[in-house]
């Protein structure tokens, strides 16, 4: 049974991606399993700057998901190049996708220069949609021109495929996606968390102490189905889908909508095993589906 797939020239063993700031830098989850089974990984958010995050408490349960306020807290592009690639070398034997943050033009720049050196990053994934910050992030992707501008502002300094990681908190998923591929985006990511909070109904007041946050988990997969298919549509480029997956059946009906690789978000946090035993389940799926070679469905969904 075949359950490799593609991406921009990258060839994946199977499509199962941890999602950025749910796997940290492979570390821990390497002391876990082995994690070469993995597709590969996308690692977490990184800036210009070593970022605390935002202030505590950054965590809300919710039914079906989870709502996280902790605000891109990283180290800084500096010591993820000298300190986290070279331990994660150790660790990890296949190309990673490094996720990239900014709040401004130069700083995406800047950041996207750096780590297109590194010859263990495979995919540049360009975060233009996180809904926990208060400058850029999501401001960047939620406006097509803008999208573009930071899109096409990256392309210029970087070699290696560019997926663009986009916001659901917008009106027309398309118009971005559109304007993302016309500047040069080898791909899109999608989709981020929306937007949510809790209120402490003994208190009176939101859980999180930054009020609202990106709201993930099962809830939203069908919102995340509905745009990765919209997107499909819209585009000529690979799609890395994302949103509430959480089961092999998930990941299939993911990539029937369009998506070539699909990433693992907040079932991570919930349970640490859950990327090899999706792993393990597809063939058998594939095998109860009568599906030959995975990549095969994917856009089957389509006309």
């Amino acid at each position: 049974m075949d359950i490799s797939t593609e991406l921009s020239g990258l060839k994946l063993d199977n499509p199962i991606i941890p999602a950025s700031g749910t796997f940290g830098f492979g570390e821990e989850f390497a002391k876990l399993y082995d994690i070469n089974i993995l597709g590969s990984f996308s690692f977490k958010g990184t800036t210009r700057e070593a970022r605390f995050g935002n202030p505590t408490p950054r965590i809300a349960e919710c039914r079906e998901g989870m709502i996280n306020s902790v605000g891109l807290a990283n180290p800084g592009i500096d010591v993820v190049i000298s300190d986290e690639l070279p331990k994660l070398k150790k660790v990890f034997k296949k190309p990673v996708i490094a996720n990239i943050s900014g709040f401004s033009i130069d700083e995406y720049k800047y950041c996207c220069e750096r780590i297109d050196k590194e010859e263990q990053v495979g995919i540049i994934e360009v975060n233009i949609s996180c809904p926990n910050v208060h400058a850029g992030g999501m401001a960047f992707g939620t406006n097509p021109d803008s999208a573009a501008e930071v899109t096409e502002a990256v392309k210029s300094v970087t070699s290696k495929p560019v997926f663009m990681k986009l916001s659901p908190n917008v009106t027309d998923i398309k118009e971005i996606a559109i304007a993302c591929e016309s500047a040069g985006a080898d791909g899109i990511s999608l989709i981020n968390t929306l937007l949510g909070m809790r209120i402490d109904i003994k208190r009176g007041r939101p859980v999180i102490a930054n009020k609202m946050g990106g709201f993930s988990g099962p809830a939203i997969f069908p919102v995340a189905l509905r745009m990765v298919y919209q997107v499909y549509e819209a585009v000529n480029i690979p799609i890395i889908g994302m949103g509430g997956v959480s089961t092999a059946e998930d990941v299939v009906e993911m990539m029937m909508a369009g998506a070539s690789a699909v990433q693992i978000g907040a079932a991570n946090l919930t349970d640490p095993y859950i990327c090899p035993k999706i792993i393990e389940r597809l063939p058998e799926l594939c095998k109860e589906l009568k599906i030959e070679r995975l990549s095969d469905v994917i856009g089957r969904a389509h006309g």
